[in-house]
């Protein structure tokens, strides 16, 4: 028999305060909305995180986490080619939410952060670093199977890959069209035989 995990008020918290931020930004989200719509008490939320900043800490450590397991299990996948295993992570990079403000969480949390919260730009900066080495990586086994074009630029595609793909996110949310990033991924694809 396996045990549920209880959840907690901090993980009420954490679930209102990502929801808030994503749908409505960080910066037009108070805390006194968060206390509302969680039906947590202030004093509690603030028990758990002493800052509207250190909440926003805990959500993107959170997201870090979730989307960067999913993606390194997607590009582990041995049972599928490479580039079966590129067009998933694609797909997983690209997510499956689309109500976020810019089209990305990282994106929409990046461009509501406070000018002066360093450390966590610096935790979004990494998480696409580690996203390009992913890419990377996929691309270089792709090219030694000779499923990739072997003149490939294997790192500088990857940058191309992530930041084509953050702007069809964007893209996609602005002009709501829900078919331009099914699009950008087809033709990424399509760009590396």
């Amino acid at each position: 028999m396996t045990k549920t995990k209880k959840i907690t008020n901090r993980d009420v918290v954490l679930l209102t305060a990502r929801n808030l931020f994503l749908t409505q930004g960080y910066l037009a989200t108070s805390m006194d909305e968060i206390v509302i719509t969680s039906k947590v008490s202030k004093t509690n939320i603030y028990y758990y995180f002493k800052s509207k900043e250190e909440l926003l800490g805990a959500i993107l450590d959170q997201l870090i986490q979730t989307y960067t397991r999913q993606m390194q299990e997607l590009a582990a996948r041995s049972d599928l080619c490479v580039q079966e295993r590129f067009d998933l992570f694609l797909q997983g990079m690209a997510g499956p939410e689309t109500s976020f403000l810019a089209g990305c969480p990282f994106l929409t949390l990046y461009t509501q952060m406070p000018q002066e919260a360093d450390e966590l730009r610096r935790k979004v900066g990494l998480f696409f670093q580690d996203q390009m080495r992913l890419v990377e990586d996929l691309l270089l086994e792709g090219v030694r199977k000779g499923e990739f074009s072997p003149t490939l630029s294997t790192k500088a595609v990857a940058g191309l890959i992530v930041s084509t793909l953050e702007g069809a996110l964007f893209l996609q949310h602005a002009n709501q069209d829900p078919a331009l990033l099914g699009q950008t991924l087809t033709t990424l694809a399509q760009l590396l035989k």
